[in-house]
């Protein structure tokens, strides 16, 4: 049996705000390593319509969960991350190899 998508139940914008915390995590200007508990990243602050991560170009609207302190609190409960809201999280390595299965959905790459 394939595994189960979604097996900690989260919902859409614990989803969203993951998949940008994962991606915060793989760009070295928003991240640092904790020894064995994870990746500390740095959310931007997303103003205007988009914002850059990288190569990648994120709608505001996707990244709304960055200033919402009930997402952190949830992602945290679950052990995804460990929490400084608004400041910065660590994306434990759970939360780093959670399948949220929205990274082409939100992150859009031109081809320019």
């Amino acid at each position: 049996m394939p595994p189960r998508k979604n097996p900690l139940g989260l919902n859409a914008l614990q989803l969203k705000t993951l998949t940008l915390l994962q991606e915060l995590a793989r760009l070295s200007g928003y991240s640092g390593t904790v020894e064995g508990e994870g990746i500390v990243v740095r959310p931007p602050d997303p103003h205007g319509d988009h914002f850059h991560l990288g190569d990648a170009v994120v709608a505001t609207r996707d990244a709304s969960g960055f200033r919402n302190p009930a997402v952190w609190v949830a992602l945290e409960r679950k052990g995804l991350i460990r929490s400084t809201y608004p400041h910065e999280a660590v994306v434990t390595p759970l939360g780093l190899d959670y399948e949220t299965g929205l990274r082409e959905t939100i992150l859009h790459k031109g081809s320019h």
